[in-house]
């Protein structure tokens, strides 16, 4: 309840942001500091040896973004109006991007599955994903070359000439790393409570971590996006939702692979099968839905019941 309003804020200081410098650097600063939140938990977790808690995190959030946040934007978004459009070469970027994140989960997935169980293998696994870690990392530097500097002109809205500042630009700066600080300490205590939901409610730990946190902990995109998406600007809607998964992908989670190896924690790019086929299937589904660079209130509907039956398959999914 607390994170709610703080998101709010941070959706308010983004906009501040991106009416001086424009929507691009507007959507990667709601992005950036909404993942930070969960790099550090990440991190900490990391430190306690709860790999298959980060994993769930990480695969989470993606899920969240791509399937209920870009759900609700379409949805709310295309209430009341016939369509909305945005860039196609913008759109398809991220979810080739998107591919690339769920091809590395595929491959180590696929290495696992052939072979016999081996202390090589193993090894094999851990190797893999340290190199894959770095050529993520090179590919997300590219991508911010293409998205900054490049190709910008594709990512940006059309600037509404009614819509002035309301605040000067050091305090929209100052108010992002305030609250981002808030969301931080409140997200630590959110994960505290998960053993005591556990308990409480009798759900799995990989439901609540694959699920309710990422709806919670990734509440700051949420807000943001449908707000913009009411406001009709579908490509900063889009560049904070499909934009905070490629940052999941191509930023966090290999960072946490190499944080891993620093710290002597194998944390490799190897998820449950299960996991890595709904990750697949759902980044395909919405490769099709965005591929027309337009969108309606129905194209919502069918990701949000992507998302509800990939949350009842977590759900009734035996936890390993």
């Amino acid at each position: 309840m607390a994170i709610i309003p703080l998101a709010k804020l941070l959706g308010f200081a983004t906009e501040e942001i991106a009416l001086r410098s424009g929507s691009v650097v507007g959507s990667l600063l709601n992005a950036t500091f909404g993942n930070a939140v969960e790099l550090i938990l990440g991190m900490i977790a990391l430190k306690e040896g709860l790999i298959r808690v980060v994993q769930a995190s990480i695969l989470g959030s993606i899920l969240s973004n791509i399937l209920l946040v870009l759900g609700c934007c379409f949805f709310l978004g295309g209430l009341g109006r016939s369509e909305q459009n945005f860039n196609i070469t913008a759109a398809q970027t991220s979810t080739s991007l998107l591919g690339l994140t769920t091809l590395s989960l595929l491959i180590p997935a696929a290495f696992n599955a052939t072979g016999a169980k081996t202390v090589e293998y193993d090894d094999g696994i851990i190797n893999l994903s340290h190199g894959t870690a770095v050529i993520l990392l090179l590919v997300y530097f590219l991508y911010l070359v293409f998205q900054l500097k490049t190709h910008s002109e594709l990512f940006e809205d059309e600037a509404d000439e009614e819509e002035k500042p309301n605040t000067t630009l050091g305090f929209a700066i100052a108010s992002l790393l305030v609250i981002t600080g808030f969301i931080a300490v409140h997200a630590e205590y959110l994960v505290g409570a998960i053993e005591g939901v556990v308990d409480a409610w009798g759900l799995n730990e990989t439901f609540v971590g694959l699920i309710i946190l990422p709806i919670v902990g990734n509440a700051a995109e949420h807000v943001s996006s449908i707000t913009f998406a009411l406001k009709n600007k579908m490509n900063l809607c889009i560049g904070i939702a499909v934009s905070s998964s490629l940052q999941i992908g191509l930023l966090v989670s290999p960072l946490l692979v190499l944080t891993g190896w620093v710290i002597d924690v194998p944390m490799t790019f190897f998820f449950e099968l299960f996991e890595t086929t709904v990750l697949f299937s759902s980044v395909l589904i919405v490769n099709y839905l965005i591929a027309d660079g337009k969108s309606n209130w129905l194209e919502g509907a069918l990701l949000l019941a992507v998302y509800a039956v990939v949350a009842l398959a977590f759900y009734y999914h035996p936890s390993s």
